[in-house]
C-alpha cells in the first residue's frame, strides 16, 4: 500500500464479521491522541471503482482505485489536518 512507506500504520479489516465491506484503517498515534481514517471501495458512477473515506461513504470520494498514489496523498492531507487542525 502507498501509505505505509510515507511512515502511517495500517490495520487491514477484511473479514465479514463486524464489517459489511472491507475496510482499511489508516492511523497514526502519539503518547496522548490517536486519529485514524477508515477507507473503503465502493463503485463510482460509470461501472469504475473508487477509494472513499468510509466515515463519509459515497460523499468521501478521495481517489480512483488504479490511482493509490492519489489515493495515499488524500489521505495523508486528511490525517495531518486532524492531527494539526489549527496549523492546516
Amino acid at each position: 500500500m502507498a501509505l505505509e512507506p510515507r511512515g502511517w500504520r495500517l490495520v487491514r479489516l477484511y473479514r465479514p464479521q463486524g464489517f459489511p465491506v472491507p475496510l482499511l484503517w489508516v492511523y497514526a498515534g502519539g503518547p496522548d491522541d490517536h486519529v485514524g481514517l477508515g477507507v473503503v471501495v465502493l463503485a463510482v458512477p460509470g461501472g469504475a471503482w473508487g477509494y472513499h473515506d468510509a466515515e463519509r461513504g459515497r460523499r468521501g470520494y478521495l481517489a480512483p482505485c488504479g490511482d493509490a498514489k492519489a489515493a495515499a496523498e488524500q489521505v495523508e492531507d486528511l490525517l495531518k489536518h486532524r492531527m494539526f487542525p489549527g496549523t492546516w
